[in-house]
């Protein structure tokens, strides 16, 4: 008779912890969902209906892989339909204040400049950035990219330093070594007069080196060691995107799941080996020669504060590497892809390199702020081409926006592509390449201060956007000093998201040497 009391008794505990789950999941998948809507219609705002467990998802993948199908048509710069997708089409049926579901957790659309200011800058404490992928967060680092609060903010004042201009001007002589260096290879590789150039994959390898000597200095062989390891790994996650997400499946022993954990392995294994012999070698950054790098900073920084250990020391190279090469590199590949496809902009951008710098000499770090064309260009670049073509941010609490009332925990998707493209905000040639409405600078380009967002807005602005835009402005006057170039024939026009925005087919590009008089000298750091 015990026995069937307990037996009975553990049924209905069974019974209760499942029920219990049950309706925990009926909760969060059914009725939730659910009464957001209502919140949200109330205030005349919708979307595209709630589907239960899958959300929009389904629709949204759909849309998607149709319009990557094919290429865009007559190099057109109108690319919003085929990249953001589910925004184009939703914008036109709900307005550009809209709802959207991935799975369970609800989006509302952002694309106002003033409540994006607000979001950003004036009220950006109510707002926080949502933990990436785990994927991308593996491959990326719990660096500044994901850090919050008081140890982002610790983190963000040890990094600076590294991207003042004033330090970055100090890098001018190795980054033009390694564009030259690579220019070189292209003119070895030339025949008939020219050669084709698959630009995007040069770009890659180009940014990994600048990167890595920016990142480690003098250390710059065993980092390059280092980061080759991540490229590898970002590689795995890269075809893991291009899958249907399953949950979980990042943890099952795959052969690909088994490589990544490795490569994770190794690459802290490494990291922790660099950064003890860097210990050795020299305590303090400050007492070495030439350019302060990341790794130093980090590292003394750790040396007068416990709070900053190895591992965060690991995290933020990881982190650089990550946003840093990607970052770089689609801005060198849309640019030359741009001034390939309008002659007349490269051709008045060479002008001005050649006026500036003469025709072989290398730019120095004096002549780089003088190249105001070359400015425009990449700013243009930037503007129809971000690298980033969205963010997010989530509320802390409840708070209004905009007239509007957002319940604590939804997530703010603000469109940086279609702000880019918005014609209210950038003229009825919003789709169009015109470096010139960039002539009196970023803030008088728009109609809209807030309308220009690569590298994002308020505190939380890329604090590696100088190295980028003076890696971008070198690379490309050194490769308008040597060469002409124009679309290959088989270039086909399809821009793509996996991660960032990126060349769906490639990006190749035939390449013409100009005749030059003499080899180039790089100077030195007392000459530049």
């Amino acid at each position: 008779m015990e026995m069937e009391l307990l037996f009975c008794f553990e049924i209905l505990i069974v019974t209760l912890v499942v029920s219990v789950f049950v309706l925990k999941l009926g909760i969060l998948l059914w009725w939730r969902p659910r009464k957001i809507e209502d919140h949200f219609s109330k205030q005349g705002i919708r979307g595209p209906p709630y589907q239960f467990f899958i959300g929009n998802v389904k629709e949204l993948v759909g849309m998607m892989l149709k319009a990557s199908s094919t290429p865009m048509p007559n190099f057109s710069h109108n690319i919003l339909p085929r990249v953001l997708t589910f925004y184009h089409h939703w914008k036109k049926i709900y307005g550009a204040t809209f709802l959207i579901w991935f799975g369970p957790t609800v989006r509302l659309t952002v694309s106002d400049p003033d409540l994006i200011r607000e979001i950003f800058t004036s009220k950006a404490e109510l707002y926080e950035k949502i933990e990436p992928h785990p994927l991308v967060k593996q491959l990326e680092g719990d660096g500044l990219l994901s850090l919050k609060g008081e140890k982002w903010a610790h983190h963000r004042k040890i990094i600076t330093p590294t991207f003042h201009m004033e330090n970055l001007k100090l890098l001018v002589p190795l980054v033009a070594k390694s564009v030259t260096d690579m220019l070189d290879k292209w003119s070895a590789m030339t025949t008939s007069a020219e050669v084709e150039i698959e630009v995007s994959d040069w770009f890659q390898t180009l940014t990994e080196d600048v990167i890595t000597r920016t990142a480690f200095g003098s250390s710059y062989e065993d980092g390059k060691v280092i980061f080759s390891l991540q490229a590898q790994q970002m590689v795995i996650t890269a075809e893991a995107f291009q899958k249907v997400f399953i949950p979980g499946y990042r943890f099952l022993p795959t052969k690909k799941n088994i490589r990544s954990w490795k490569l994770d392995r190794e690459i802290k294994k490494s990291l922790i080996k660099l950064i003890d012999g860097r210990k050795t070698k020299s305590g303090n950054i400050m007492q070495e020669k030439g350019a302060k790098d990341l790794l130093g900073l980090m590292i003394q920084a750790s040396n007068s504060s416990p709070s900053v250990t190895v591992h965060d020391i690991i995290e933020e190279c990881k982190s650089f590497f990550f946003a840093g090469k990607l970052t770089t590199s689609n801005l060198l590949t849309w640019t030359t892809i741009l001034l390939a496809m309008h002659p007349q902009w490269q051709v008045q951008a060479r002008e001005e390199v050649i006026k500036v710098c003469g025709s072989r000499d290398i730019p120095t770090k004096d002549d780089i702020v003088k190249l105001k064309t070359l400015s425009m260009i990449l700013n243009e670049s930037l503007r129809l081409y971000p690298p980033t073509v969205a963010t997010i941010r989530r509320t802390k609490v409840d708070t209004e926006l905009g007239g509007y009332m957002i319940p604590r925990g939804t997530e703010l998707l603000i469109p940086i592509l279609a702000i880019h493209h918005d014609q209210a905000i950038w003229g009825n040639d919003a789709n169009e390449f015109n470096p010139g409405r960039f002539s009196e600078g970023v803030t008088r380009a728009a109609k809209h201060p807030g309308g220009f967002i690569p590298f994002g807005l308020g505190l939380r602005t890329c604090v590696g956007q100088n190295l980028a835009m003076l890696e971008a402005k070198l690379t490309i006057a050194i490769i308008l000093q040597r060469f002409t170039f124009r679309l290959a024939p088989t270039y086909q026009h399809a821009p793509t998201v996996q991660i960032m925005l990126y060349p769906q087919h490639g990006a190749p590009v035939i390449f013409q040497p100009l005749s030059q008089p003499s080899d180039p000298t790089i100077p030195s750091d007392e000459g530049s």
